[in-house]
């Protein structure tokens, strides 16, 4: 499919080139080579550019993140924004889940709670389900 749309689009510089007067084509020749030639080269390279994007997307999909993620001992377990800018914040470390409110350039510890008020397996096993799903509708679409 790549080779036919390169095709299609060299197609119409193609035929400009072949309509020129052979003056202007001596001309092109003496600059620095021919106009197909410059267009293949450009198309190769924008085609390899193209390549390495794609290729590092699924290379990135295969290895994953590339931050530690079992180390944590911080983990956001629930968010409520309160407005534009504002939101509370439930989090966890250590075992210890706190309240927080933000606003721009601000944080402020609202409660500490003594017994965990959510519990994080559950939080972790909706955002898996959540995660599962989504990559259903994403096959869903694709072979459609």
């Amino acid at each position: 499919m790549l080779r036919a749309l390169l095709f299609l689009a060299l197609l119409p510089a193609a035929a400009a080139w072949a309509a020129e007067e052979p003056a202007v084509a001596a001309v092109g020749a003496a600059s620095g080579g021919s106009l197909i030639g410059q267009l293949l080269q450009l198309g190769l390279g924008l085609a390899v550019v193209v390549g390495l994007i794609f290729g590092l997307g699924y290379l990135m999909r295969r290895v994953g993140p590339l931050a530690p993620q079992g180390g944590q001992h911080i983990k956001l377990v629930s968010s409520l924004p309160l407005g534009p800018r504002d939101r509370l914040l439930l989090v966890d470390v250590g075992g210890t889940q706190m309240l927080l409110g933000t606003s721009p350039g601000r944080i402020n510890t609202l409660h500490v709670f003594d017994q965990p008020v959510a519990d994080l397996a559950a939080a972790a096993a909706s955002n898996n389900d959540f995660a599962r799903k989504l990559q259903a509708m994403l096959k869903r679409g694709a072979d459609s």
